[in-house]
């Protein structure tokens, strides 16, 4: 300890009358301390003031140089450490000696300036004002291609820098982007990819800059997804293959790398890694297990690479991922069913997959999972079955495969996810099916819970879903029987507000309902047509300029069929329709200004 003392004292006179060698002396004294006790040697370094005259001492010329620049490096390895350097002024002279060409000065510069920036905001603002990052990536260039042990050092240490001082810092990764670090890297990995280190630091720098969207497209431009592939093949350390992971996930976002990914073998390599760990409990394995499908679900959302693996049907991943519902894993079980639920995002596929019993495979999966279910598997799987039942083609064969009675066990679920997912899919099964919605319509606790589930105001999804089921099953059924159900349970209110809803398509079935309602059952909805206050409703819809055609249309069938009920009728009169109706006949759409012709008629005639 006094030996230390000794050597900042020294230190703090010696830039003006020392020679070399006591000088040499006495950073050897601080290096040795730091290296026994770090933290205590930093803070009688920062008490001493010597840190100012560091700044002095890192000049090109001195012999001394990488020792101070070590020492700054050491230092800066605790956080109250790296703002003091900073204020001392130490960032410009270590940009500077950047310039040198002596490996030992560039190799503690890279350390120093690497520490500093470490979740160092104001280190990272020093380094980028001295212009540091420029620099560092004109020498990561220029050593590319270089193998030698002293050359991928710096290199190590260089990535490193990079790695720190962008990290987490969206304009930093921007700049480094635009500098074209990106290109450098990549050729860096493929080069140096038997040196762990360095590879390391590639793959982390990765990791930062693939978050950001201006990233992928210069990724996509690269062969990052071939060396990538490359380097995973030779992994066996599992956090290795994580940190691989980590970069080919946000990576798999672009759809054109996504391609590139499955053409360089990714795809195998993920089903080797299900195959071996789908029956572990290890910790490790279970994590790998969900990290591999979850990147196979994510590379099937781009259409082109769906559609290679898919290979019309008959492609060993389809099969493969086939074989994953009905798994006793739930991890693959609900990676299987997204798989299929993306898979299904045309018609030729759906058609195909439900010709071979794709159908039957889910039905059994949701059976397994109605009893507390995993909520995620329920969701993935109704998101399947939503998709296939959307080719018309299909909608019977799922029908009579028992696909309603199996969403149906669903009804009771809290989970609005689910509720969501299940009114899509009865919504797209009954379309043009008019057994099947007179059927569904005259469940009784089916449309109760629709009526409930219409109310559900903290979630649009299910409340929207829920509006539009109601109005689907009256206007595909065209049945008296489902009207007096949806009546009885007090649905007439829901399918009157959905009138007004923001959303034309919704509007516009909520009319189309109504009208059918007032044409075969109108006694019975009377009452709470006119509760709902429908009429008034019509004569908003009718007045506002900012109505479509469609609904302006509607409104105006609607209401002729209103008029065949007498206190209907009466509140027609006494709302100036008339007025509102004649305005139309000259409206630019001619389907509209006819059927405001047909009605000025039949209002004039009532009248």
């Amino acid at each position: 300890a006094d030996n230390l003392s000794d050597a900042l004292k020294k230190l703090k006179i010696t830039t003006t009358d020392s020679t070399a060698d006591s000088l040499e002396g006495c950073l050897d004294c601080l290096l040795q301390a730091l290296a026994q006790n770090n933290t205590e040697t930093s803070e009688k370094i920062q008490k001493s003031g010597v840190l100012q005259v560091f700044a002095s001492l890192l000049t090109p010329q001195s012999s001394c140089t990488a020792k101070v620049a070590n020492i700054i490096a050491e230092v800066a390895r605790n956080e109250f450490m790296r703002n003091p350097c900073v204020d001392a002024g130490l960032i410009p002279p270590l940009v500077q000696l950047l310039n040198c060409k002596d490996q030992e000065v560039l190799l503690q510069t890279g350390r120093a300036l690497g520490n500093i920036c470490y979740d160092s905001h104001e280190g990272r603002n020093a380094v980028d004002h001295a212009g540091g990052a420029h620099i560092v990536v004109d020498h990561i260039r220029a050593l590319c291609s270089k193998t030698d042990p002293a050359s991928e050092k710096l290199l190590t240490v260089f990535c490193g820098m990079l790695m720190n001082y962008s990290n987490e810092n969206d304009t930093l990764q921007s700049q480094l982007i635009n500098m074209g670090v990106i290109p450098t890297l990549v050729k860096l990995l493929g080069i140096h990819c038997q040196n762990a280190a360095l590879t390391e630091m590639c793959l982390v720098a990765f990791g930062n800059l693939a978050e950001l969207e201006s990233s992928k497209e210069q990724f996509a431009y690269t062969n990052i997804a071939e060396e990538l592939v490359k380097l995973f093949k030779k992994q066996i350390e599992h956090d290795k293959k994580e940190m691989i992971f980590e970069v080919l996930a946000p990576l798999a976002e672009n759809d054109v790398i996504k391609l590139q990914l499955v053409e360089a073998g990714l795809v195998e390599c993920l089903l080797e890694i299900v195959q071996k760990t789908v029956d572990s409990d290890k910790e490790e394995d279970v994590a790998e297990l969900k990290t591999a499908s979850d990147l196979m679900v994510l590379l099937l959302l781009g259409d082109e690479s769906m559609q290679k693996l898919f290979e019309g049907g008959k492609g060993s991943v389809f099969q493969r991922v086939l074989s994953w519902i009905p798994s006793n894993s739930h991890q693959l079980q609900l990676a299987g069913a997204l798989a299929i639920a993306n898979f299904a995002r045309n018609d030729g596929n759906c058609i195909h997959m439900v010709d071979n019993g794709i159908v039957q495979k889910l039905i059994d999966l949701l059976d397994r999972h109605v009893e507390d279910g995993n909520v995620t598997v329920q969701h993935a799987a109704l998101s399947a079955l939503r998709n296939l039942a959307i080719p018309v083609v299909n909608k019977a064969k799922m029908l009579s495969a028992g696909v309603a009675e199996a969403v149906l066990k669903f009804l009771r679920s809290e989970m609005p996810p689910v509720q969501f997912k299940l009114l899509g899919t009865l919504r797209m099964l009954i379309d043009a099916q008019a057994e099947a919605a007179e059927q569904l319509g005259k469940n009784v606790k089916l449309v109760e819970r629709l009526v409930e589930w219409c109310e559900a105001k903290d979630h649009a999804g299910v409340m929207g879903e829920s509006n539009r089921l109601l109005s689907a099953l009256i206007r595909h059924s065209k049945s008296k029987d489902v009207i007096r159900t949806i009546v009885q349970s007090g649905g007439i209110k829901h399918l009157v507000t959905m009138a007004t809803s923001e959303h034309v398509i919704m509007q516009n079935e909520a009319l189309v309902a109504l009208a059918l309602i007032a044409a075969l059952e109108l006694v019975t909805a009377e009452k709470d047509l006119e509760n709902a206050q429908l009429v008034q409703i019509l004569h908003r819809l009718l007045s506002d300029d900012r109505s479509a055609p469609e609904i302006k249309y509607n409104s105006m069938v609607l209401i002729c069929a209103l008029i065949g009920s007498e206190p209907l009728q009466k509140e027609v009169q006494s709302m100036a329709f008339l007025e509102v109706v004649s305005k139309l006949r000259s409206h630019e759409n001619k389907t509209v200004a006819q059927q405001a012709s047909l009605t000025e008629q039949r209002l004039t005639v009532e009248s």
